[in-house]
């Protein structure tokens, strides 16, 4: 039993050598015993899908750029999970604007991405830099990774100026940010959660909520995510998997959600890789039936951010062609973006 459980009873975890490495050879790990658990284990390290871009470029570029013709911002240059999605943007060759913004006021300032330079305005020059570049690039699509206090501002800008936004902050009222959304009839991507694998993971979640309601009927919930110390918020995959545990019958809500930021505590309790501490995302859900027979234990754990900044690629993607196309429906989500296909 881990030391977590001294801080939070309702915690189970159990500690693995490396959460991030290959799954075990034993594809049973019950077998020849009475214990009735099933485990999901979804672990992932520096998830990345590059390969197939790398093996056919044509003149030095690769070729799913061909077909790309939109420039991108990304709001949040000044942060990691921004610079990430920079970097996996110029890796396919799309055209990111050297532009970005800052919810801090001062003097204009440049950060450096892969070598290019982005210039940082402060909020009091927002909204006349965006419309301005809404208006000079034609096509335009925002990926937004600010602050969770940033989310129903920034989406009110969006949508103020016309520009299609892929919204991957999370926290924020979510149902203001719909809201704003419906109400300007704008085009825009929102999810919790931009990792593919995961994407299609909660969709299963939700298949089995809408068919499967209350089969888990009085089941004993744990639930405990650990981030890097940067994270202020509850994880946004963690309250998406709360929702459907509800549906199902579980009794739970967001309170009990036990987030780990501790970097010593997610290095002994929790198994995260201390090369990792500052870039993970790590979580485990663990349900007991009311007479203690039954375990169902769902673990998902990433290390690094290339798995989130490929998955807001291919939605800014998904999202240009919804716009280009001239799409009826104009709100989406991750799922959305997963039944189009075409991903890299």
């Amino acid at each position: 039993m881990s030391s977590l459980m001294l801080q939070n009873p309702t915690v189970l975890l159990h500690r693995g050598t490396n959460r991030c490495s290959s799954p075990p050879s034993d594809q049973n790990p019950c077998a020849g015993g009475d214990c009735r658990t099933i485990r999901f284990h979804h672990r992932m390290r520096n998830l990345s899908i590059r390969s197939e871009l790398a093996a056919d470029t044509n003149n030095g570029m690769p070729k799913q750029s061909q077909n790309l013709s939109f420039p991108l911002l990304v709001n949040g240059c000044t942060g990691n999970m921004g610079k990430e999605v920079v970097k996996a943007a110029m890796n396919i060759g799309l055209r990111v604007v050297p532009v970005s913004f800052s919810s801090r006021e001062g003097p204009d300032r440049v950060v450096q991405v892969d070598g290019v330079d982005i210039k940082i305005h402060g909020p009091s020059e927002r909204d006349d830099v965006l419309a301005s570049l809404v208006q000079q690039h034609q096509g335009l699509v925002v990926v937004d990774f600010t602050l969770p206090t940033a989310v129903n501002e920034n989406a009110e800008l969006y949508c103020k100026v016309g520009v299609p936004f892929v919204m991957g902050t999370t926290g924020g009222d979510r149902e203001r940010l719909f809201r704003t959304v419906h109400e300007a009839d704008a085009y825009a991507v929102i999810s919790p959660q931009m990792g593919k694998p995961l994407v299609a993971l909660l969709a299963g979640f939700e298949y089995m909520a809408r068919e499967f309601p209350g089969c888990l009927q009085g089941f004993i919930p744990q639930v405990m995510e650990s981030h890097q110390t940067s994270k202020k918020d509850a994880s946004g995959t963690a309250k998406a998997f709360i929702k459907y545990l509800q549906l199902l019958g579980v009794k739970i809500d967001e309170e009990q959600i036990n987030q780990v930021r501790d970097p010593m505590m997610q290095m002994e309790a929790v198994g995260v890789p201390k090369e990792y501490l500052s870039a993970h995302a790590f979580h485990m859900y663990n349900l007991t039936s009311p007479d203690q027979t039954v375990s169902l234990e769902i673990q998902h754990n990433v290390c690094g951010r290339s798995m989130y900044a490929e998955g807001s690629i291919d939605a800014a993607i998904f999202l240009a062609k919804k716009v280009q196309s001239k799409a009826d429906k104009k709100l989406y989500n991750m799922i959305d973006v997963l039944r189009e296909g075409n991903m890299r």
